[in-house]
């Protein structure tokens, strides 16, 4: 069996997932009439005490739409220089919203206030108006990185004052939560929006969450149907992420506690450089001597594991529901042999 640690996207749904997608009763959600993505956005908004919410089709779609509600062509949005929003989705900051990024060098994904107040441009005629400030939790390239909840307080507080709309791009906030002894809630109280993915760590086959104001969800629904991303009978897939919800957010700390043993035994070994703090499911490491990233894939590779080169010296192994236990056993077997 093979061991796919290249991403938590990897995941199939388990038996009792496809019993509720099979058995999901189903209607016409571009007419707001599917009672399982009802209930999913229900479901979701009540996690985190937030007026609405909007099914999509990925995470890619729910961060894009957000941005492109806030913002007007010509405007300019404060990230992370490794955000998700900035490096992988497909230039669709200046491609759907005609807005330019100001990337700032954060530590492992994570922007504090003070960089955030240093970013905002001046009312000048010559600037690009500041609208927006996305943040990512947990940060996919700063290895799974988590904010302290206070960090993100500070910042909210900047947004407050200069009158920008603070955005979350969460893929793996579920992570972050169990990481941090935090609560969803805590979340919906600070950010005008959320995007939540249910097809990574919670094994959903495919879907996000935008969740906000009514008003944003409103006009975020007119976008996603220009974007074309309305969908029929979504509740099959709708199922898949109630499922996910109700089943799969505690058990992530298992995937934590996987990560951290795997980064125990790579320490270890004298190719290993560099290596990220493991705070969650991800772990990024650098290789040194003659290893390189794709050699030291090709070597896992033959033993039917499977993990991902991210650059000409770093290795990205990240863990999840389908990563068992015995495939565990078997990697730290093979990782104490290299």
């Amino acid at each position: 069996m093979i061991s796919d640690l290249r991403s938590d996207t990897f995941t199939k749904p388990s038996l009792a997932m496809l019993e509720a997608m099979f058995k999901a009763p189903v209607g016409d959600d571009v007419f707001g009439e599917d009672p399982s993505v009802n209930k999913l956005e229900a479901i979701a908004t009540s996690m985190f005490g937030m007026e609405a919410a909007l099914y999509c089709a990925s995470g890619t779609m729910t961060n894009q739409i957000a941005i492109k509600c806030y913002t007007q062509p010509g405007d300019e949005v404060i990230c992370d220089k490794s955000s998700h929003v900035y490096i992988y989705e497909g230039g669709g900051i200046a491609f759907n919203s005609g807005c330019q990024v100001k990337a700032i060098d954060g530590n492992r994904g994570r922007i504090t206030a003070d960089q955030v107040l240093e970013s905002i441009n001046p009312d000048d005629i010559h600037k690009a108006t500041t609208k927006l400030v996305s943040l990512e939790n947990t940060a996919n390239r700063g290895g799974g990185s988590c904010y302290d909840f206070s960090d993100i307080l500070h910042i909210k507080e900047i947004c407050l004052r200069n009158k920008l709309s603070l955005h979350l791009d969460g893929a793996r906030l579920w992570n972050a939560l169990l990481a941090k002894n935090e609560t969803a809630k805590q979340y919906g109280e600070v950010f005008d929006s959320i995007s939540i993915c249910l097809s990574k760590g919670l094994g959903a086959p495919v879907g996000s969450l935008l969740l906000g104001k009514k008003d944003f969800i409103t006009k975020a629904r007119r976008v996603r149907k220009v974007f074309g991303g309305g969908m029929r009978q979504a509740g099959f897939i709708a199922a898949a992420g109630i499922y996910a919800l109700e089943n799969n957010i505690m058990r992530l700390e298992e995937d934590h506690q996987h990560a951290k043993q795997i980064a125990a035994a790579l320490v270890k070994k004298d190719f290993v450089g560099n290596m990220m703090p493991v705070e969650t499911n991800i772990i990024i490491f650098e290789l040194t001597g003659s290893l390189t990233p794709k050699s030291f894939c090709a070597q896992l590779a033959a033993h039917d594991i499977l993990c991902l080169a991210i650059s000409t010296t770093q290795v990205r192994m990240v863990t999840h529901l389908d990563f068992t236990k015995d495939m565990l056993i078997k990697l730290l077997q093979l990782i104490d042999t290299l």
